[in-house]
């Protein structure tokens, strides 16, 4: 009976452990161009790289999904308003704020663009 019960938290202390990794220090990170931000013109964010940095390994390399849903046709179904709220507040498994600020807008207008 014990092990079970250490297989489920180890279990699910991987799962949740794995959908973290947001950067608490990019205050601390040189601006990048903002010729190369990947559908956030309007910030010097590189949405596309905070998605492989944050986002991946929940929703798949391309981001087909895995534990997390599917974001690759995201923006067919939700509005860039919804996609930010979402990253924002968490919906179902997906911890509230994992991205935020600048980030989180420029990659909701990034994922806004996945139809």
């Amino acid at each position: 009976m014990k092990n079970k019960l250490l297989a489920t938290l180890f279990g699910a202390a991987l799962v949740l452990g794995a959908c973290g990794g947001g950067d608490d220090n990019a205050a601390d990170k040189p601006a990048e161009d903002t010729n190369t931000n990947n559908g956030a013109e309007t910030s010097n964010v590189d949405a596309e790289k905070v998605v492989q940095t944050s986002c991946v390994s929940c929703h798949g390399g391309n981001l087909e999904g895995g534990a997390g849903p599917a974001l690759d046709k995201v923006g067919a179904t939700h509005s860039e308003e919804e996609i930010h709220n979402i990253i924002i507040n968490g919906k179902g498994a997906m911890p509230p704020g994992l991205i935020k600020g600048e980030e989180a807008d420029a990659v909701a207008a990034w994922l806004a663009e996945k139809k």
